[in-house]
């Protein structure tokens, strides 16, 4: 049996949605001659920077813990040996929010009980699924109408469908905020700005028609 003749075409699609959930990496660092001292330290600190977080999200958001580590400073010489200095404790928390408005806030509550990491700020969609659809949805269409078009140009006439191929559909976020960034505005201003753009959800979609 001979196989179908085709014509094969690619389409893609964008579809831009405000986001409606932001994520937030902040961290406590602390640094002591002993490693008891610095890890203490850490753990009141952060302590006290999860009591406020707690206050200014409430029941609207999420704090978990991303990261902790305690370990030795050393100073490098090249004709000796390293040497102890002390050691560094951090401990890293993303807080996980679905009221933008408070963002800023958030920032500005965290480094002033005691922050001094803020790694980065990501926003995304409560609800991807929706706006992923939506693009494929439009990515395929774009993708027959120009098979149909090559066929057109061809002289044959399209009689099924014989395959449709998404591709990974990447969810394309703003850049995160630098740390130094964050604290200069902090510190500058009563309330860190924060602009959260709008996300764009890409799709790709490539489809064979059988033709005659």
């Amino acid at each position: 049996m001979r196989p179908p003749h085709f014509v094969q075409a690619s389409g893609e699609a964008t579809v831009t949605a405000k986001p409606d959930r932001a994520e937030i990496s902040l961290g406590v660092t602390t640094q002591s001659g002993a490693a008891q001292a610095a890890s203490a330290q850490n753990a009141a600190d952060t302590t006290e920077v999860l009591a406020a977080l707690n206050k200014v999200i409430g029941g609207s958001g999420e704090i978990k813990t991303t990261g902790y580590s305690l370990a030795p400073e050393y100073q490098y010489s090249n004709a000796n040996p390293p040497r102890l200095t002390g050691y560094r404790a951090s401990n890293t928390v993303l807080v996980t929010v679905d009221d933008l408005s408070i963002v800023g806030k958030i920032v500005d509550t965290a480094t002033k009980s005691g922050a001094n990491n803020i790694n980065s700020i990501s926003f995304s969609l409560r609800d991807e699924q929706t706006a992923r659809i939506q693009a494929l949805s439009e990515a395929a269409e774009r993708a027959r109408a120009n098979a149909e078009a090559i066929a057109k140009a061809l002289g044959v006439r399209v009689v099924g469908v014989l395959e449709a191929e998404p591709a990974e559909m990447p969810v394309i976020r703003p850049l995160p905020m630098m740390r130094s960034n964050l604290i200069s505005a902090s510190a500058e201003s009563a309330t860190t700005p924060i602009q959260t753009g709008s996300l764009d959800i890409r799709a790709s979609v490539t489809v064979k028609l059988e033709v005659q």
